[in-house]
């Protein structure tokens, strides 16, 4: 392949004044010469500012990463219940299932224990976080009203009535929300025992239907979330 620069290296009479090649085999007294295909590049002040402009692209970049990274965890944990639909959330008769869709048997858990369930699907309705809880019968106190329970279960709303964190920890029997530690207390019918939430854990009223199922006989009694009376 041909070359049209004429060489530059200086001949062996020393006739040639310039700069000596440092990095050059010992004994070749090769001019300090820079490789001419990154001279107009790297010489170039335009070259200097692109190089700044993709470091600063490179850090908004990873700072983008890094908030994305923390935003995820604390938007699952705040995550409540868009109540667009206008009517109640369940109905009566409306089966409680499972995050599987799957209908909650009366023997599906065992005293002591806890389940979120969900209204049946139907429009208007796509998510309803309620906790299912089980103790004894004669666990509930005088706040709970017998019709609200079957077998031992009782239902609330899973949105804690403080900021609409979901109540997710337990304590015991006691009900505890992550966010701002508020305690409920499902066998008094989920009220505050703790914490800053203003109000008790909406009770959804439930029963056994004729085939075995926890169905609601009607909507929270209380408005879910944050707010209300």
């Amino acid at each position: 392949m041909g070359d049209d620069t004429t060489d530059q290296r200086p001949t062996r009479d020393g006739t040639d004044d310039r700069d000596l090649c440092d990095a050059c085999p010992e004994n070749d007294d090769g001019v300090a010469v820079e490789p001419s295909i990154f001279r107009p590049f790297w010489k170039d002040a335009r070259a200097e500012l692109k190089r700044r402009d993709y470091a600063k692209v490179l850090a908004t970049v990873g700072g983008v990463t890094a908030v994305g990274s923390l935003a995820a965890p604390v938007a699952g944990l705040t995550r409540v219940f868009d109540r667009k639909y206008q009517g109640p959330v369940y109905e009566e008769g409306i089966p409680l299932v499972d995050d599987a869709g799957e209908r909650i048997a009366g023997d599906r858990i065992a005293p002591g224990e806890q389940l979120t369930v969900f209204p049946e699907p139907r429009p208007g309705v796509e998510d309803a976080p309620t906790l299912l809880v089980r103790f004894g019968e004669s666990a509930y106190g005088d706040q709970v009203r017998d019709e609200y329970t079957v077998g031992g279960y009782a239902a609330f709303s899973k949105v804690c009535t403080h900021a609409g964190c979901m109540v997710a920890d337990r304590d015991g029997d006691v009900l505890v929300c992550p966010c701002h530690s508020g305690r409920f207390d499902p066998v008094t019918g989920g009220q505050v025992v703790g914490g800053p939430p203003p109000r008790a854990l909406p009770q959804l009223p439930i029963t056994l239907s004729g085939d075995g199922y926890l169905v609601a006989t009607g909507d929270f009694q209380g408005p879910v979330g944050p707010g209300g009376e």
